[in-house]
């Protein structure tokens, strides 16, 4: 078994090497892990209210998608799966742009076009990903060989949980990747399950990580709870992509505390001390240690900002949900770079009847 890198045990103590992070990069590290425990506290609330219809929590997972996201340029390219919202919030996504998208309204910046949780916006250079598992990890590769074909210094960065390492999309992608060189990296969220299925009913390998050694480029297996550690790993896989030194993949060990998704109930099949054992590692706990061992962190801090943070969320909803449904024009909208004349009639029709006007004639198909 590849050796797991730390840079703090679980009391939050130095126990290797710490990459160097301005001090106030550290705050804002920790209240940005704040944001989405509790972002994930308030929508799972929703949906169990039957006010969003879909959703998936990263609780304990907050370290490995906040590290791997402050790792990488505003100008490098992030392909999701499940549980990386908290990367484009990182990136300048609002709660607000969050909420209006799981509702699927007229505020949504993908005018209700996808599953709630299922999140994307160029603004912030996150592309849209499926429920199909590992399907972006092609579409990261893909992009990585754009911009070595375009001498652009982009690193692409392709998400995928344990159980996307055994579809083939991420045979192909980390093959093609590594026989090119291109600049990606593959960030592995291991969880220990992929729905009810656990990691040793995935796979017989002694690691994730250890897979990149078939395709040619290192794997790195790092505690996924460990900020520092993840933002270690993944500052040195981004650098060495953006060098011209090909990809990584990062096996980042961590935990899912809820169920795969608002729909799963995890006592069905998950061991409760599992679930303790992990409790203990909680990588908001560890590194809230960390830093008030350090002096850079108060409990009066977190007191204000968890309230702040609450209020933000508050007040995000409350605005998301004033808000109508897309316009009906949006359906004929992004298909041709100029509405053919069939489609401009079929618009003026929709409209039409969406607004309860008669129209002559069958709608014209």
């Amino acid at each position: 078994m590849r050796s797991l890198l730390q840079s703090l045990d679980l009391e939050g103590r130095p126990v290797g090497p710490v990459p160097e992070i301005p001090a106030e990069d550290e705050r804002r590290l920790f209240r940005h892990m704040l944001r989405m425990r509790l972002l994930d506290q308030r929508m799972l609330s929703l949906q169990r209210q039957g006010r969003i219809g879909f959703y998936g929590t990263a609780t304990g997972e907050e370290a490995a998608v906040t590290g791997s996201a402050y790792a990488a340029r505003p100008t490098d390219w992030v392909f999701p799966a499940l549980r990386q919202m908290g990367v484009s919030l990182w990136r300048g996504t609002s709660i607000r742009d969050i909420v209006c998208q799981l509702i699927g309204n007229r505020g949504d910046v993908l005018i209700g076009r996808q599953m709630p949780c299922h999140f994307s916006d160029r603004n912030v250079h996150t592309v849209a990903w499926s429920s199909v598992i590992g399907t972006q990890l092609v579409h990261a590769m893909g992009a990585a060989w754009a911009a070595r074909l375009s001498r652009h210094d982009t690193v692409c960065l392709g998400y995928l949980g344990d159980g996307a390492s055994s579809s083939a999309d991420f045979h192909a992608a980390a093959n093609f990747a590594g026989v090119f060189q291109l600049p990606v990296v593959f960030f592995c969220q291991n969880n220990q399950w992929a729905i009810s299925v656990p990691l040793e009913g995935q796979t017989a390998s002694e690691s994730i990580a250890v897979k990149a050694m078939a395709y040619g480029f290192p794997g790195v297996r790092v505690d996924g709870n460990d900020l520092l550690a993840v933002v270690g790993a993944s500052r040195e896989a981004i650098d060495r992509a953006r060098a011209g030194g090909g990809p990584t993949l990062i096996e980042a060990v961590t935990f899912r505390m809820g169920g795969h998704s608002s729909s799963d109930d995890p006592t069905r099949y998950r061991p409760q001390e599992q679930v303790a054992e992990w409790e203990r590692r909680d990588p908001i706990t560890r590194f809230r240690a960390y830093l008030t061992a350090a002096g850079r962190l108060t409990d009066q801090d977190v007191e204000h900002w968890t309230q702040e943070l609450n209020d933000e969320v508050s007040v995000a909803v409350a605005e998301a949900e004033a808000l109508g449904p897309p316009p009906i024009e949006s359906l004929f909208a992004d298909v041709y770079h100029t509405m053919p004349r069939h489609l401009e009639e079929q618009m003026r029709y929709a409209i039409a009847m969406g607004e309860g006007a008669k129209v002559e004639g069958a709608f014209p198909l």
